[in-house]
This record gives C-alpha cells, structure tokens and sequence, in this order.
C-alpha cells in the first residue's frame, strides 16, 4: 500500500504537467470572454474587439467582448477576478490599473499583480502636450514658462483623476519646477474640447483620442513625451528636442490577464496567439495610425514593466497627495 501511494504520488506532478499541457492544446473548445474596463468606442475598446476578431478566426471559436466600464476598473476587476483561471475569461488592463490603483486606493488593500497575472500585451501608446491652436503657446517653452509665472492657477485638464493624463501632469510639474491646476473630465470629447476653446491651458492626448478636434483645426500638439518623434507626426518635436526635460516619457501599455493559477502552458499559448493577432497586417495597419506601439513582452517582461512604473507612480501620488478614496 505505501509503495503504491509512493508511485500515485511521484506520478502526480507528471499527470497535472501533462493534463496542462493537453489543456494548452486543446484550448479553447469554447467561447472566450475578454472583459474591459473600458467604454464601448474608446481606443482600448476599439484594439481589444480588433483582436477579438482575430483571435476568433485563429481559434475558431466566439470570442466576447463585455464592457464593464466605471467604479475606477474595479466593476470590471470584481467580475473578472471570480472565475476560473482556464483561460476563458481575459481582463484588459492598462499599466494604471496594474500599477496605479494600489496607490489610489491604499484602504482597500488591492494589489493588482496580486490577484491577476499578465498573458500578453496589446500595444502602448505615447502622450502628445496638446493647447488650443488659437491660443498664445507655440511652444513647450511658452507653456512651461507661463506655468511658472500663473502661481498654480494655469488650467490642465485629464480623463480622470489618476488616470495618465493627470499623473502625467504631476510628472511634468516635478520636472520643470511648475505647479498647475488639475481639471478631471468623464467625457475625453469633452476634454479636448475645452482645450480648443482655450477653457483650459493644455492636456495631454493620443492620437485616437484628440484626432477629431484636432483634424477640425483646434488643437496644435507642441511635444511627444516619447524618445523620439512619431512618424505620423513628424514636425511635432519630442519634449526634449522642444526644451523640456531629455529623456522626458508619458506613455501607457494596454495588456490581457487572468486571474492567478493559469497554468504556464496555457498563459504561452495566449501570449503567442494574441501576439499573431496584433501582428496581422489588418491591426497593424490600424495601430500605425493612432501611434501603437507593438512590443515583444513576455509576461513576466509586462510584470516587471509595471513594477517601474508603480514606483514613478507611487511618488506622484504622494506628491500629489491622490486619492480615490
């Protein structure tokens, strides 16, 4: 009986390695859902059901988009984090979610990386300075400068508080020794809106998200906070070549996760996939536009990515003295 219960037991690890395994290849025999935090018509949406579509034909299955937009990400966290870590349910977060909320909402104890583990990366985007067209600042140097004159009272406004844009322009204050007033919007058409009008000084946009007005000839982007210039807008200067501070980044990356217990062979095998999905000459097309970055992270590359970031956060929240709570 003991050498018996001896074998079950030695044969064990290699019965659970190979039932993974097998699940990874069979993976999926049914729909998959991909919950987001993110309205329906926003950027993130927009990617995440482009590659739904693909993955959809790669894995000739249904794949479901299910927006659970609101609550600080934390309605789409709480239905996410409640099932089964088999790869049938995804959640989309961007680094804010996984970097930003522990410092927003220090009483409830949530650590992202705690309860979800990061597939595979869709894309990051970087942050342009974005003024009113019509108004006085020409430059970053303008912009900086008036800042340093206003005492506080020169107007940025952002899509929420600790969202990229807002801490982006805690970023920016610490860099060049300004202090600025900060404006949260629930509505990004909203946002740049008032930038054209001149209602407030600046924000910081992307592409997608300020395309309209600025195609409507309101808006005037004055940097990228990028190492270097963006091939859809060549004559917009980075931050450092416009000067501001060198080397000066705001940017955010968009991934997939599951809830922690997926097994590695499985998490591979979505990362790969999602990889040929964002690869596809279709989604490429379309993230040339809007300025997305496609990146080769594994998933403990996307960990280790957000952990940096948590730490630039951490400190602009303190400075800032942010909290959701």
């Amino acid at each position: 009986m003991l050498a018996g219960a001896l074998g079950a037991a030695l044969l064990a690890p290699a019965a659970q390695a190979q039932s993974s395994s097998q699940s990874a290849v069979d993976f999926p025999n049914r729909p998959v859902t991909l919950i987001t935090p993110f309205a329906p018509g926003s950027g993130p949406d927009a990617v995440l059901r482009m590659v739904g579509e693909k993955l959809s034909k790669l894995w000739n299955q249904r794949v479901n988009i299910e927006n659970k937009p609101g609550g600080g990400g934390f309605i789409a966290i709480e239905a996410a984090r409640r099932v089964a870590a088999d790869g049938y349910t995804l959640l989309q977060l961007d680094s804010e979610h996984l970097a930003a909320l522990p410092h927003l909402y220090k009483q409830r104890g949530f650590v992202t990386l705690q309860t979800f583990d990061p597939v595979a990366v869709l894309f990051r985007t970087p942050f342009m300075v974005t003024v009113s067209a019509a108004g006085p600042y020409k430059t970053l140097g303008d912009l900086v400068g008036t800042a340093k004159a206003a005492a506080g009272t020169l107007s940025y406004g952002s899509w929420g508080v600790g969202s990229p844009g807002h801490l982006g322009g805690e970023q920016l204050e610490e860099a060049t020794g300004t202090k600025m007033s900060h404006v949260a919007f629930r509505d990004v058409g909203q946002l740049y809106g008032n930038v054209g009008s001149g209602e407030l000084a600046w924000a910081w946009a992307s592409i997608p998200s300020s395309q309209g007005v600025y195609r409507a000839g309101k808006l005037r982007y004055l940097a990228v906070a990028a190492p270097k210039r963006l091939p859809q807008l060549p004559d917009v200067p980075t931050v450092g070549e416009a000067g501001g501070p060198a080397g000066f980044e705001v940017n955010s990356f968009v991934v997939l996760a599951a809830p922690k217990g997926l097994s590695n062979a499985l998490r591979a095998k979505i990362n790969a996939d999602v990889a040929r999905a964002v690869a596809d000459p279709e989604v490429k097309a379309r993230f040339d536009a809007f300025a997305f970055e496609t990146l080769p992270w594994s998933p403990e590359e996307i960990i280790r990515q957000a952990e940096v970031k948590s730490k630039v956060y951490e400190a602009l929240v303190k400075r800032g003295n942010i909290s959701l709570e």
